[in-house]
């Protein structure tokens, strides 16, 4: 029995590195437009979606949002994981009702830098009782096997969104689905915490309340007081979420082999009130037709000619 569970457990080793050989690691990337003045910050505003360009500025007007962090963290069940410089941006449909309807950039609303696991796979998985995980545990002396990155990424479209919110604090902003993707030689590329079909649900709202001003510029994006376009900037604030639950991970490892290893040491699933997650120092942009109703009815249209006319 014991010669059957060696060979059981380098036969699963084997597949592994042979899985690290193919492997490979990528990061959240989107196709970015460099824009002068005032529009810089909606570098992937969804100008030119068929919700946004039908916008009319009476009935519905477009705008565009953005939300830069530089860092934070986010905690998923036991296990704090850091957060690398996030970028969020999504156009914004309202209509008379009040109601919005969100669009995403293609790529994605969320684009985020990948940060390192404190503690890499070892923090992950080990230690552990079972034969198997520990002969894992037992190979992770090279740094380059323990290395863990992860990334969140959005899935699915925001939904949610709420403008008075962002200039207050208490009040969840946006509902943005994303999943943690996490990637090592031994995970292998398709291991994730979270899905399209079970996402993390983050409601970030404002802990501080931010700096607020307003700002009127030319179609262009040069700084004009009598320019057709306005702009909200809301800046300092950190932005947090207590309420979201986190789902199981899937596909880590050869054919989901090491899925429960990484649920059972770090604590997944893990319920509403178990988890939080914190932005530092957020740069939130709003940007719209100062007068739309006087643009009616190509108000979309004039929103996706100033932007691209911004373009540097």
């Amino acid at each position: 029995m014991r010669t059957g569970s060696n060979r059981a457990r380098v036969g699963l080793l084997a597949s592994f590195t042979a899985l690290a050989a193919v492997a490979s690691v990528s990061s959240a990337t989107a196709a970015t437009t460099t824009l002068n003045g005032n529009w810089a910050p909606f570098s992937r505003c969804p100008v030119d979606a068929p919700a946004m360009l039908a916008a009319d500025g009476v009935t519905d007007t477009a705008t565009c949002v953005s939300s830069h962090s530089e860092s934070g963290s986010i905690k998923l069940g036991n296990t704090v994981v850091p957060v690398g410089a996030s970028d969020l941006q999504i156009g914004v449909v309202t209509h008379p009702n009040g109601g919005t309807t969100v669009v995403s950039p293609t790529g994605g609303a969320l684009v985020a830098d990948s940060a390192k696991v404190p503690g890499g796979l070892l923090g992950l998985m080990c230690p552990s009782d079972v034969p198997v995980i520990t002969g894992i545990c037992n190979t992770l002396t090279d740094v380059n096997l323990n290395r863990v990155t992860a990334t969140i990424e959005s899935v699915n479209n925001p939904t949610d969104f709420k403008l008075l919110a962002g200039a207050s604090t208490g009040q969840p902003i946006v509902t943005l689905p994303v999943r943690i993707h996490l990637e090592n030689s031994l995970l292998g590329d398709k291991c994730y915490i979270g899905s399209a079909s079970d996402p993390i649900l983050l409601k970030p709202q404002n802990l501080t309340r931010p700096a607020v001003s307003t700002q009127r510029f030319a179609g262009d994006g040069t700084t004009d007081a009598a320019g057709p376009m306005g702009r909200i900037s809301l800046l300092g604030a950190t932005q947090t979420d207590t309420t979201y639950a986190v789902p199981g991970t899937n596909g880590c490892g050869l054919l989901g082999a090491l899925n429960w290893a990484v649920n059972l040491k770090t604590g997944l699933p893990s319920a509403s009130g178990n988890n939080n997650v914190t932005l530092n120092d957020a740069q939130t942009y709003v940007a719209t037709l100062n007068n739309p109703g006087i643009v009616a009815p190509d108000a979309g249209k004039l929103l996706s000619q100033y932007w691209h006319s911004s373009a540097q």
